[in-house]
């Protein structure tokens, strides 16, 4: 293949041009720059006809709008989310109209999230045949301009998921720490499902050891349980006992 034909991804692009992958994602949802489309939100580019379709635009008139964009003066939608490319290896959410990007999670992260998985599908199978367990990455559209991927959610029989994105308040979450979302899944997070009236939200960190279990009580989370060893059960879930070392141990 000719140099000049050759096929490039956002990362790579958006490096030779000393740009933010975030402006690239957006020239290409805006259709101001050429693209190949090999896959669902997967994109290449062709270097040389990009430059020639911002001709005219300096690179650092695209870091200025960039920046302004992606720092509250333009917030992001459901609909800008859903046209930004996937990037292997990467994670997306909105958070307030932001992009919020986090490396994929670790192999522990994903064993203790389908552990507690199994564990939840057993117990709403029994209390509530109706209701179902999801895990990521299924987008929950919280507000106009926050899109989520809990880790867990659990949607009651009485409120099923009936649309893609999902809008329907889960009554459970659950997000499992990695070393780049405590700050997000610990503050940012859990205000909006506070806010949106999720009655019940998990956080597990899986290299301590421990969960934290909060429950909405007059619009605002309570703590109910913190533990890291024994048995984790929790009073609005009657019948709900597991083995935290079990949930969180490695080979």
């Amino acid at each position: 293949m000719n140099s000049g034909d050759e096929l490039i991804t956002a990362q790579e692009l958006a490096d030779s041009l000393n740009l933010s992958v975030d402006t690239i994602w957006r020239y290409t949802r805006e259709k101001r720059i050429p693209c190949v489309e090999i896959g669902k939100r997967q994109y290449r580019y062709n270097k040389q006809k990009v430059l020639k379709a911002l001709s005219g635009e300096t690179t650092s008139s695209l870091v200025k709008e960039d920046f302004a964009s992606y720092q509250g003066k333009e917030k992001l939608t459901y609909e800008d989310y859903a046209k930004i490319p996937e990037e292997p290896g990467f994670r997306h959410e909105v958070i307030d109209g932001m992009l919020i990007r986090d490396p994929s999670p670790s192999i522990h992260h994903q064993r203790v999230s389908r552990r507690l998985q199994r564990i939840l599908e057993d117990y709403f199978n029994e209390t509530d045949p109706k209701g179902e367990v999801f895990n990521a990455p299924l987008d929950l559209n919280l507000t106009v301009h926050t899109v989520v991927q809990p880790d867990l959610m659990y949607l009651p029989g009485s409120r099923p998921a009936r649309n893609d994105p999902v809008d329907t308040v889960p009554e459970l979450v659950v997000e499992v720490l990695s070393p780049s979302t405590g700050r997000k899944d610990r503050v940012l997070k859990l205000n909006h499902y506070q806010s949106s009236g999720v009655p019940h939200y998990w956080i597990l960190d899986p290299e301590c050891g421990f969960i934290e279990a909060y429950e909405l009580r007059d619009e605002r989370y309570v703590s109910m349980v913190r533990a890291d060893k024994g048995f984790f059960s929790h009073p609005g879930f009657p019948g709900l006992s597991f083995e935290i070392d079990e949930l969180f141990s490695k080979p």
